[in-house]
């Protein structure tokens, strides 16, 4: 039987204060640290802590090469410990989950980093709003108070610096101006299939399909992507659509069509709310558009790029921005929030999330009348004349 380390760990030396009665009694300061030593696998979801001979055991092995299992007992029972943590992995236990789960890395060509950082990135069962109110960390008094006041909003300004003319009030420069993120949506009004139909299409529906010639096609869309790939698939919640069953549907961009996924949940409002790590005020957008990256579509042009994890986080940014423009246009709220539970997305569709990721939510739909939850529009572009609750 051999051995070998698993593709991609990355070793984090942590420190923690504690209380020390001794210390006090002795004339200390009664604190003392408490040392340990993190270890963030790419391919498992738990973190593991080890003490110091199992950590440089694993550092002395191969990633690559199998060694045969150590004669000497300690040694062969720090192997034992570290394969039952997943860490290393056994050349005779190939269906293990996790030797499955680092071939699977190995095999999607994942800048080690970038695999570490997405693995343990991911939320589950976080309700970020009550941990907010818990914590008094709602608005921006409480913010100051907890943290002191934060960097300045702008840099100082230069000497000698060239004063830029500032275009008149046009359609053109008003659109982005007015875009302001709804966090009230009118729960009594369906979005229209058709109003659907024309957002999908104005921002992920391919244009065109560019045959290569080389068993290799590139699609044409409206909004830009790293080496033209193109790797972000959306999930449609929808909510509240005329002619549309609630449910979550993929949308095909080529086809241009919505495709209803097998398993539903059975409240859906109830999954939304989760997913969107109890961010209430989302729920009530009768559509949802969840990104999900197939990162072998991305690595399969950037392998082990140091920069392929960032297109795809700049793509998701892209296709954001051109829900909320054309939201704008078209009179309606909009939003995009990366404060999400990615399991509960992964789960409902079956995902492993190192192939295919959860990256963000948008959502879009009518605005409420009256603005129940504190909305920053300065300007009031929107709030006009609609009072607030």
């Amino acid at each position: 039987m051999k051995y070998r380390r698993c593709h991609a760990v990355a070793v984090l030396p942590e420190e923690q204060t504690v209380f020390s009665l001794e210390s006090l009694i002795s004339g200390g300061d009664g604190i003392e640290y408490e040392r340990r030593i993190r270890i963030y696998a790419a391919h498992l979801d738990a973190i593991c802590t080890l003490e110091l001979p199992a950590c440089m055991l694993l550092l002395e092995s191969s990633a690559e090469e199998w060694a045969p299992m150590p004669e000497d007992p300690e040694r062969g029972a720090l192997v034992a410990h570290l394969v039952e943590l997943g860490l290393l992995m056994l050349d005779e236990e190939p269906d293990d989950s996790a030797v499955e789960s680092d071939r699977h890395i190995r095999n999607n060509h994942w800048w080690p980093l970038s695999a570490i950082h997405y693995r343990h990135s991911r939320w589950d069962g976080i309700d970020s709003v009550g941990e907010m109110e818990s914590n008094q960390m709602l608005t921006a008094q409480d913010l100051v108070r907890k943290l002191g006041a934060p960097p300045p909003e702008a840099p100082s300004r230069q000497p000698g610096a060239v004063a830029l003319p500032r275009l008149p009030d046009d359609a053109v420069c008003m659109l982005p101006a007015q875009r302001v993120t709804c966090r009230n949506f009118d729960r009594s009004r369906a979005l229209s299939l058709s109003l659907l139909a024309e957002m999908l299409q104005s921002v992920l529906m391919a244009q065109a399909v560019v045959e290569s010639g080389y068993d290799a096609r590139f699609l044409k869309k409206n909004v830009p992507s790293g080496g033209g790939l193109h790797p972000l698939e959306a999930y449609i919640i929808a909510r509240d659509v005329e002619g549309l069953a609630p449910g979550i549907y993929h949308y095909h961009a080529v086809a241009h069509e919505l495709a209803r996924i097998a398993a539903q949940p059975a409240d859906l409002d109830g999954f939304s709310q989760r997913l969107l790590a109890g961010q209430h005020w989302f729920v009530n957008a009768p559509v949802m558009v969840v990104l999900v990256c197939r990162f072998e579509r991305n690595f399969w042009k950037y392998r082990r790029h140091v920069k392929a994890y960032r297109a795809v986080t700049l793509d998701a940014g892209h296709i954001s921005q051109a829900f909320y423009t054309a939201a704008t246009e078209r009179g309606l709220g909009a939003f995009v929030t990366a404060a999400i539970n990615e399991v509960e997305m992964e789960q409902a569709l079956a995902l492993d999330p190192m192939e295919q990721g959860t990256l963000a939510a948008c959502g879009f739909g009518w605005r409420a009348p009256v603005m129940s939850m504190a909305e920053l529009d300065p300007a009031q572009h929107v709030w006009r004349s609609a009072p607030a609750a």
